[in-house]
């Protein structure tokens, strides 16, 4: 599922040759060591249909040089592209928000490609804002600019 929705989600947007190249088994490990070590404060949340994990989203302390204590993350979600335009997404978002404010942060944020329009929008009609900052981001194949957004938890 993680896969499939990078292949999606990214498609024109990063090489195509590294999208082909993504692992299963590599993102397998990836999640399965974020278990085995979990940050203070964080988690992970999943969604399933029929037994069928369509969905997930982490949430974790913000990573940010300039966040204070009091900012949380949202460092991934995604959702099968299956059942994009579902609510799972939205529903998913809406979790780790609730997620966020129980371990004690009043804030969030997280971090899109600047080129991902859907994204964007997607983001901006569940209540975030991009607050201005701009980075880069290495993806192992190149780096793409990024755009931060935050909410009010």
């Amino acid at each position: 599922m993680h896969v499939a929705s990078w292949r999606h989600a990214y498609r024109g947007l990063l090489p195509d040759d590294f999208l082909e190249k993504l692992s299963v088994d590599e993102r397998e490990a990836q999640r399965l060591a974020w278990f085995a070590d979990p940050t203070p404060r964080s988690g992970i949340l999943v969604a399933e249909e029929a037994g069928r994990v369509v969905g997930f989203v982490t949430y974790a302390p913000s990573r940010d040089d300039d966040a204070g204590e009091e900012t949380g993350e949202v460092p991934a979600i995604y959702v099968d592209p299956e059942v994009f335009g579902g609510g799972i997404g939205r529903a998913l978002l809406e979790d780790a928000a609730a997620a966020l404010r129980e371990a004690g942060f009043a804030r969030a944020s997280l971090w899109v490609l600047e080129r991902n329009e859907r994204a964007r929008h997607f983001y901006e009609k569940a209540g975030w804002r991009w607050d201005g900052t701009v980075s880069q981001h290495d993806f192992d194949c190149a780096n793409r600019p990024v755009v931060r957004y935050v909410t009010d938890l």
